[in-house]
C-alpha cells in the first residue's frame, strides 16, 4: 500500500523540509548561523517531550576558530575538515544531574528529584531523553532552513574533559550546522519499508 502525502496533515513542502529531501551536510557555506536562529530553534524544540520533563539536553555552542580549535583533536579524523568548515558547531550532552531541576520542570510531583537519586538510573535517563532531545533540535535546524551534520566519531572522554570539565554533563553527539556548501551531499541511502519495521497486534 503507498501512503500519500496526503495522508498527512503536515503540508508537503515542510514534509520535504524536514524529512523526504533533508539530508546530512557535509561541507557547509560561509554564511553565519546567527544567535536569533538558534534561540527561535531552542524556543521550537523546547516543547518536545520526555519523560517526567527531565529535559537534560545541554548545547554547547562552538562558534569561534579557537573553540572550535579545542574541538577538532577529539574528533575522528574524517570528521575534522568539515567541523573546522562549519560555521556553527553545537556539542550536545546529557545533564546528568537534570533531577536538580525537577521541582521547576515538574512540579506536579513533589519528590519527583528523589525518584533519581541513585547515579546509574538518572545517568541512564539523562542519556536516553537527552537523544530524545536531540532528534527533536536536528528537525529544529532544518525547520529554520539550516543543514546540520551530526556526528558520534569522537572521543567522548576527550570532549568532556575539555568542554565539561565539572563532571555532571556527558557528550553524545557534536552537529555542525550551516547553509550546505557545494557537493554536501551523499548519495541519498535506502529505508526499510514499513512491513519491515511494523508489527500490528
Amino acid at each position: 500500500m503507498t501512503v500519500t502525502q496526503s495522508e498527512l496533515v503536515l503540508d508537503a513542502e515542510a514534509q520535504a523540509l524536514l524529512f523526504r529531501e533533508a539530508r546530512t551536510a557535509n561541507t557547509f557555506s560561509d554564511e553565519p548561523v546567527t544567535d536569533e536562529q538558534m534561540r527561535a530553534v531552542y524556543e521550537l524544540i523546547k516543547w518536545g517531550p520526555t519523560s517526567m520533563n527531565q529535559q537534560p539536553l545541554r548545547i554547547v555552542l562552538l562558534r569561534s576558530d579557537e573553540a572550535k580549535a579545542r574541538l577538532l583533536p577529539h574528533l575522528m579524523e574524517g570528521n575534522r575538515g568539515k567541523t573546522e568548515q562549519a560555521p556553527l558547531v553545537a556539542l550536545l550532552a546529557a545533564d546528568t544531574d537534570f533531577h536538580e531541576n525537577l521541582p521547576k520542570t515538574f512540579p506536579i510531583k513533589p519528590d519527583a528529584k528523589d525518584i533519581f537519586a541513585e547515579p546509574g538510573f538518572r545517568e541512564s535517563n539523562a542519556r536516553l531523553n537527552a537523544t530524545l532531545q536531540i532528534g527533536y533540535f536536528f528537525l529544529g535546524i532544518r525547520s529554520a532552513g539550516l543543514a546540520v551534520g551530526p556526528m558520534t566519531g569522537f572521543d567522548a572522554a576527550g570532549v568532556n574533559a575539555e568542554f565539561f570539565p565539572e563532571g555532571k554533563n556527558r557528550a553524545l553527539v557534536v552537529a555542525n550546522i550551516g547553509r550546505p556548501g557545494e557537493d554536501a551531499w551523499s548519495d541519498r541511502l535506502p529505508r526499510l519499508d514499513y512491513d519491515e519495521v511494523v508489527t500490528t497486534l
